[in-house]
């Protein structure tokens, strides 16, 4: 990995992972401080970020995080949906033993972290793990499919997800459902179940279609 990826991965994980709060300026003198590199190399990696998606970038203005966006989410939803509803089926035809062993290995830690996070008064501690595993989670879910598009598609549009709920995610007040539903999609995955496991993906996120998810505080309106 170069310099230049380790502050890109750096980066990419404090914009989604509430880090900068949404509408935030961010500045290349700043970042180049605590990088120590070249404003130059900050300019680059947030140019990436922001064909990405993670950065906005207007004249004048700088790079700013993306404000959140009820509309926003509802399509990045629907987009999941498809995408994760593809590649799983192509996994469940692909996948074999060996891609059912993956899933349940990462379902198993990301279940583990999920229950001790219902149990916990203050989940704090767990909430960078917790970020990882149930992205590791979806991603092993649709990693035999067969399509380095669909893969790739789907990283970019669930990280733009993942930061449109940033702030929402933390308050884990969903988090008894998400134990049930990544159960529900892991049985239906391991049965071979092709519509039903479609079926259970939309369920699981199908709470974010409403656009009541996101709350936008006071100064953005």
């Amino acid at each position: 990995m170069t310099y230049d990826n380790s502050i890109f991965h750096v980066l990419e994980k404090r914009l989604t992972t509430n880090e900068f709060s949404h509408g935030a300026k961010l500045r290349a003198e700043i970042l180049r401080a605590e990088f120590g590199c070249s404003a130059s190399t900050v300019r680059e990696v947030l140019f990436r970020l922001a064909t990405d998606g993670l950065v906005n970038f207007q004249e004048q203005r700088g790079f700013r995080v993306p404000d959140l966006s009820p509309t926003k989410l509802i399509e990045l939803t629907h987009m999941r949906i498809l995408l994760e509803g593809e590649g799983a089926v192509l996994s469940i035809r692909k996948g074999g033993v060996a891609w059912e062993a993956r899933l349940t290995a990462s379902h198993h830690k990301l279940s583990h972290i999920e229950k001790r996070i219902h149990s916990r008064e203050d989940p704090a501690e767990l909430v960078d793990i917790w970020f990882s595993s149930e992205k590791e989670f979806h991603q092993t879910l649709i990693s035999a499919c067969g399509s380095r598009t669909l893969k790739q598609m789907h990283s970019l549009i669930y990280s733009q997800f993942r930061q449109q709920l940033m702030e929402a995610d933390r308050r884990f007040d969903f988090i008894s459902d998400n134990i049930k539903h990544h159960h529900d999609i892991l049985e239906a995955a391991l049965a071979a179940d092709e519509t039903l496991t479609r079926k259970r993906i939309h369920d699981h996120l199908a709470r974010h279609l409403t656009g009541k998810t996101v709350s936008i505080p006071i100064s953005k309106i």
